[in-house]
């Protein structure tokens, strides 16, 4: 992705319309794994949306309340599934069926820790994978020139295609609630 001012940003919307269009990745790495979170935890939720968002401006649930996540974790129709390598949170996505019947992939990302580690294709690929096992119509998301510098690469890698762009107004740099810190990007 090329820099944009910082009084731009540019959204993309990426597809994938069928299983089959999944370039798959895998790491081959001593203790990852990925997994379900099967009991919606609001709290944990939460602290995955800070920590793998802050840095790249997710924006949109900043000001949420408790009931507001409690409520977004226990949809039917939400998924949220966790990598983790020697037992530590590493990164995170998080699915839900929409009523046209496509998935949409609405948060993914990793901790600033484990980027750079070949996690990222992994992840996507199992995120892909599970999105797939919903008999979805589509597989879908959106990103932003937010989003880290290899992520675009990284949908495109996987088999998503661009399917739209738009400018909005960027979203506003925002602290860390975990540290009281402003964000500081990881490379």
């Amino acid at each position: 992705m090329t820099a944009q001012p910082e009084n731009q940003k540019v959204v993309w919307t990426f597809e994938m319309t069928e299983p089959g269009q999944l370039r798959a990745k895998y790491a081959d790495l001593d203790g990852l794994e990925v997994k379900r979170v099967e009991i919606p935890s609001p709290a944990f939720s939460w602290f995955l949306h800070q920590v793998v968002g802050v840095d790249y401006r997710w924006g949109g649930r900043e000001g949420w309340s408790e009931k507001e996540w409690t409520e977004h974790v226990r949809q039917p129709a939400m998924q949220t599934w966790v990598a983790y390598v020697s037992g530590a949170p590493a990164g995170y996505y998080e699915f839900e069926k929409q009523e046209d019947e496509s998935v949409m992939i609405y948060c993914f990302g990793l901790l600033p820790a484990f980027i750079g580690r070949g996690i990222g294709a992994h992840l996507l690929t199992t995120a892909i994978e599970a999105a797939w096992a919903c008999q979805p119509t589509r597989v879908w998301l959106k990103t932003c020139s937010h989003d880290h510098p290899h992520a675009r690469k990284n949908y495109e890698a996987r088999g998503f295609r661009v399917v739209s762009e738009e400018q909005n107004e960027p979203n506003a740099p925002r602290a860390s609630a975990l540290f009281g810190e402003p964000n500081a990007h990881h490379e």
